[in-house]
This record gives structure tokens, C-alpha cells and sequence, in this order.
């Protein structure tokens, strides 16, 4: 695929931003009032307020767009915590659809953290991890779109799996 920007690769691939935003938030509490439409119209400005709106690939567009929903989450959060603190805890197990079945903001708000630190850690690590919890995506599709093999994200993501229970677990978060 040839350079596309925003404006032409958007249309394109909205139904499949949706689809992914709908998997993100199914298993969201009852009051949540974020909707997979809001959610993706939500990266979207966020994606239009970049200066670069020019991607090299569908892969990068959706790497991209991944990272646009997780920081629309994460604002969301940070808003309703500050709204309300407290709440329950969860136990997060990391080892499937872990954001869809967040029940707490501060669960939300500690991975994010945690994912920061592991970013100083390991780039590519942190990458899977973002486009695996906030994109929704499978091994397969994100050694794809990170032009790596399957064994390379499976084993990038079991050190990761291992670091994120550590640190999580440490901080008394789960």
C-alpha cells in the first residue's frame, strides 16, 4: 500500500474501528456512557490534531489508531475517577480481553501506568501490549501489522504478561 492519510484511510476502516471499539467497551459496567461510535469519532479527532495524518501502511494506521482509543480511555477514566474516587478492585489476569472486563477506572488507569514504564523497557513489548489490550487486536494480526513473525509477539507478550502481573501486583492494584 502506498502513503495514505486520514481523510481517505478513516472511511475505509471505520466499520472495522468500530467493531473493535464495540469489543473494547462490551464488557464495560452498565453506567459507562462511552459507546463504540463515541469512541472511535473520539480517536478520530484525536488522530486529525496530529500534525503527521500521513501512514505508511493499514498497519500503521490502525498502530496508530489503537493508540488514539487507549488514550480516549484513559482520559475517560482519569475524568470519572476524578469524579468519584473509590471503587472496586479487580482481579487482572492478563490473559485475555482484560479491558472489556474492567470493572474499576483505576484498573484502567494502572495498566495505562504500567504500560508506560514497560514502554522504558521494551518499545516493541509495550506496542503489542497496547494494540493486544486497546486495539483488541489477535497475536496474528498484530505481528502483521508490526511486520514481526507470531513467535516474536507470543514471546514478547509472555514477558510483558509476566512484567505488567509483577508491577501490578506489586502496587497492591488488582
Amino acid at each position: 500500500m502506498e502513503s495514505a492519510n486520514l481523510e481517505e484511510l478513516f472511511p475505509i476502516a471505520y466499520q472495522e474501528l468500530k467493531r473493535l471499539a464495540y469489543g473494547q467497551l462490551q464488557g464495560e459496567r452498565p453506567d459507562h456512557t462511552l459507546n463504540p461510535t463515541g469512541l472511535v469519532h473520539e480517536a478520530y479527532l484525536n488522530l486529525a490534531r496530529q500534525a503527521n495524518k500521513n501512514f505508511d501502511s493499514k498497519g500503521h494506521f490502525f498502530s496508530v489508531a489503537s493508540l488514539a482509543m487507549r488514550r480516549v480511555l484513559v482520559d475517560y477514566a482519569r475524568k470519572k475517577v476524578s469524579e468519584k474516587r473509590g471503587g472496586g478492585k479487580i482481579n487482572l489476569t492478563l490473559t485475555g480481553r482484560d479491558v472489556e472486563q474492567m470493572t474499576s477506572f483505576e484498573d484502567l488507569l494502572h495498566l495505562n501506568e504500567a504500560l508506560d514504564q514497560y514502554s522504558q523497557l521494551s518499545k516493541r513489548g509495550a506496542e503489542i501490549i497496547q494494540h493486544w489490550f486497546f486495539g483488541g487486536f489477535k497475536q496474528e494480526e498484530i505481528a502483521t501489522m508490526m511486520n514481526i513473525s507470531e513467535s516474536t509477539v507470543r514471546r514478547e507478550w509472555r514477558v510483558a504478561r509476566a512484567w505488567l502481573s509483577q508491577r501490578l501486583g506489586e502496587s497492591n492494584q488488582l
